[in-house]
Order: C-alpha cells, then sequence, then structure tokens
C-alpha cells in the first residue's frame, strides 16, 4: 500500500520512535522480545528474572490520535502481578524528573479497588530510555533508583518502588565509558536502540552478537520500516511532536521579550503570566494532559483546571 507524502524506503526509522516501541512491545507474538528486554535490565540490576511478560494496556495504531500529545508508554505484569512501565523519552524539560515520579505513582495507585487495602498493591517498576543527556555525574548508562537510609543504604524502605533508567543519551554524547560493565544482553539492547536505524545489518548482527531475541526485535524494526503505512503513521506522529516543540518555544520565546519589555513583577511579569495562560489554553484545546501542560507553561495543575 503507498501512503501519499512517505518518505525514501531507504531510510530506517529510529528504533526509539514511541510509536514503533508501542506496536513492537504490544503485539502477542512479540512477548518473548518484550520479556528479554525486561529480563535484561533485570540481571543487570542483580534482580529475579520473570517468566512471563503481559501487556496490560496494548497500543492499537488504527485507534491513535495522532494530533494529541500522548505518552505511549507500555504497562506490562509479570506472573507475580509486579507491574513495569516502559516508556521512551525524546525531548527533556523542566519537569521531566516530576513526571516520572507521578507516571510511576499513577501506575501504583492504579492497582487499588475500591474497598481494596493497602496489601492489595504491587511492585511497580519503571524502565524509561532517555534520548537526552541526564544525570552527567553518574559514570553508568544503566542508572537505578530506589528508597534507601541515607544512614544505612543496605536498609531498603520498600521493594515497591524502582525506577531503571537506561540513558541512551549519555552514550551519543560521549559522557559514558562503561559500556563493558553492562550485563551482554543489555548491552545488546542498547547497541540496538542506539545504532539500528544508523548501521549495516552486518554491523548489527555484531553488535548484538547474534542475540536471538534483539534479532528479532532488528527484524520488527526492518518490516516497520518498509510498511509504507506505518512509516507515514511515524512520519506524522513525529511531525506533530516537532511542531509542538516548535509552537511552544517560540510562544515561550514571544512571553520572555513580553516580560523584559514590560518590566518583572514579584519575580514574573504580567505579560509572562498572561501568555502562559493563553498557551495552556490553546494546549488544553488541542488535548494535551495536564501534567504536560503544567511542565511547558510553570501553571499549577489547579490553574490549568480552571482554564476554559
Amino acid at each position: 500500500m503507498s501512503v501519499a507524502g512517505t518518505e525514501s524506503d531507504d531510510r530506517m526509522v529510529q528504533p526509539t520512535s514511541d510509536i514503533f516501541t508501542a506496536v513492537l512491545w504490544s503485539a502477542p507474538k512479540n512477548e518473548p522480545i518484550l520479556r528479554d528486554f525486561l529480563n535484561a535490565v533485570l540481571i543487570d540490576s542483580g534482580q529475579l528474572t520473570i517468566k512471563e511478560a503481559t501487556v496490560l494496556n496494548p497500543f492499537n495504531i488504527k485507534e491513535f490520535a495522532f494530533d494529541r500529545q500522548l505518552v505511549l508508554d507500555v504497562l506490562v505484569k509479570d506472573e507475580t502481578d509486579c507491574r513495569y512501565n516502559i516508556e521512551v523519552q525524546t525531548a527533556s524539560h523542566a519537569g521531566f524528573v516530576n513526571r516520572m515520579l507521578l507516571q510511576w505513582a499513577d501506575t501504583y495507585s492504579s492497582v487499588l479497588r475500591a474497598g481494596d487495602g493497602f496489601t492489595q498493591l504491587v511492585p511497580v517498576k519503571s524502565v524509561v530510555l532517555t534520548v537526552f543527556p541526564i544525570f552527567p555525574k553518574l559514570r553508568n548508562p544503566h542508572t537505578i533508583f530506589e528508597i534507601r537510609s541515607m544512614e544505612n543504604p543496605e536498609v531498603a524502605l520498600t521493594d515497591h518502588f524502582r525506577m531503571h533508567f537506561l540513558r541512551l543519551g549519555d552514550i551519543l554524547k560521549r559522557q559514558l565509558v562503561d559500556m563493558d560493565n553492562l550485563f551482554g544482553g543489555l548491552r545488546h539492547w542498547i547497541n540496538f536502540f542506539i545504532f539500528a536505524d544508523t548501521v549495516s545489518e552486518d554491523k548489527m548482527t555484531q553488535l548484538v552478537e547474534n542475540n536471538p531475541a534483539v534479532q528479532a526485535a532488528y527484524e520488527e524494526l526492518q518490516r516497520f520500516s518498509s510498511n509504507a503505512e506505518m512509516r507515514e503513521f511515524e512520519r506524522r506522529r513525529r511531525r506533530f511532536q516537532e511542531d509542538t516543540r516548535i509552537y511552544v518555544g517560540a510562544a515561550r520565546a514571544e512571553a520572555r521579550a513580553e516580560g523584559k519589555a514590560e518590566g518583572i513583577i514579584e519575580g514574573k511579569a504580567e505579560g509572562v503570566v498572561e501568555r502562559e495562560i493563553e498557551i495552556a489554553q490553546n494546549m488544553k484545546r488541542k488535548g494535551f494532559d495536564v501534567q504536560s501542560i503544567a511542565d511547558l507553561t510553570g501553571l499549577s495543575h489547579a490553574e490549568i483546571e480552571r482554564l476554559g
């Protein structure tokens, strides 16, 4: 099927495309690929592997709204009912870490139903792939955060919170040198996400050392990239994200310029506030979620909810 406006078939879709990863992880036939990825993350952090990986929010590309700034995360549960929230972040913003915490909290609380006791809560492990540099003081490309005692780090408050960051952007910026310290399977996955769209098939096979699951993911990327309809879906998604960043960046630059012209009152110009409200209203009409609007404008959730 040929789709008007589709780019040349010579270009491989980036493996960090959120549409591609949502399609990849959601397909039931790809459960072994998803499970291998999660197990690579778990093994590298010294945790037990899982035997099942069930996607709780399967992605249906036919029903996807391209004119909405949605987070294409993948929610998974294993055979013990532990939850895993996987997402790819391609652009940083001021509220990035807070958003990751909120995403974890939403997943953690969503398990409870009316009448359930707190013992019904289950562990939630976030796995976040960042395409931009983050935590420059840390050397390992796989960073794990837990809640532990400052007095004695061996004492954990709970095993229900764990957040993994796979920092692809740091590697691309040559800020890291410790890839060799990673578990082999995770190193193969990181090589896939960084290089799959830029190197030859033979070179890719070398980088993943014939890892069957990663090779299967690479074949899925090739199929996705050679499908004209899928490429058009990905192109539209990418274009909307780029247009949104340009729109928000221009609006904020204009607001800063207005603020300088009018003078700062109590740390913020009246014109800046008005412009932030205007941006928030436009974003709300376009279907942005409240957290995204708050991240980009600095307005509180309550202020955004009150907007028309």
